[in-house]
């Protein structure tokens, strides 16, 4: 997968989907990123206990920020979000809230963001690392029949095949909107890490499969990454932060 360059203010055609790499260990001033964000997310980033996982998550809110005032033509900091019970988070109806969706996932040192227009969106990102007990995880949140077909593959495939299964459950659950207590267990996904499009089956509505699209993501060696958007026939295009240039060019629109 490649990461272009980006437009400062890219066209979100209906049928197209973006996606944004933001690499989160970068030298920065934490204190002038940090002036952007809202209360509640000063709040949030004081509750981190280690200065680096604080430093990730001001430089994912600030990514968010700056990518979402692309397309609203607004500075970072103008950016505001509600959110419904389960916690995900919408823009605002007044800076377009029902057409304009977006999700943020990181992990280690990367973030995912995805911006759709009209349709609902979630993404996830995981690093790949080692799990003490990743097979009984597997057994207690996947269905009967993902974890067989983990469980049938040789054993180096196994880890990676649980984090792509987990990085697509995840996606579908925070595109639907689902929270914690969404039941991961009552629908199901495939398994292989190398699939590009992946099947979904749920027991939902019998034709609620067809109404999304879910695709592996390849954010960077090490990390595995899935999409899952609302609908089909779209076209995917995948953009690779600027920190310095987000910098430069919310400052113009101050």
């Amino acid at each position: 997968m490649i990461w272009f360059p980006p437009q400062i203010n890219p066209a979100l055609p209906d049928d197209e989907v973006h996606i944004w790499r933001v690499v989160l260990n970068i030298p920065c001033e934490l204190d002038v990123l940090a002036q952007v964000l809202s209360p509640d997310e000063h709040d949030r980033a004081s509750r981190f206990v280690f200065s680096r996982d604080r430093q990730h998550y001001i430089v994912a809110r600030y990514a968010l920020r700056t990518i979402l005032g692309r397309y609203l033509y607004i500075p970072a900091a103008q950016v505001e979000f509600t959110y419904n019970t389960n916690g995900k988070p919408f823009l605002a109806t007044t800076l377009g809230g029902k057409t304009l969706s977006f999700n943020l996932s990181h992990s280690g040192e990367l973030a995912l963001v995805a911006v759709a227009r009209r349709r609902a969106v979630g993404v996830d990102v995981e690093r790949i690392r080692e799990l003490r007990d990743y097979e009984g995880v597997a057994r207690d949140t996947f269905s009967p029949a993902e974890y067989k077909a983990i469980q049938v593959l040789p054993a180096p495939m196994r880890l990676a095949a649980f984090f792509a299964c987990w990085t697509r459950k995840e996606a579908y659950v925070k595109a639907i909107g689902g929270g914690l207590s969404h039941p991961m267990d009552q629908f199901e996904v495939s398994v292989l890490p190398g699939e590009t499009c992946v099947t979904l089956r749920t027991p939902l509505q019998c034709d609620e499969a067809t109404h999304w699209t879910l695709r592996t993501l390849s954010p960077g060696d090490g990390y595995l990454g899935a999409l899952a958007v609302e609908g089909g026939g779209l076209q995917l295009r995948t953009w690779q932060y600027r920190q310095c240039l987000a910098l430069m060019s919310d400052r113009s629109l101050s």
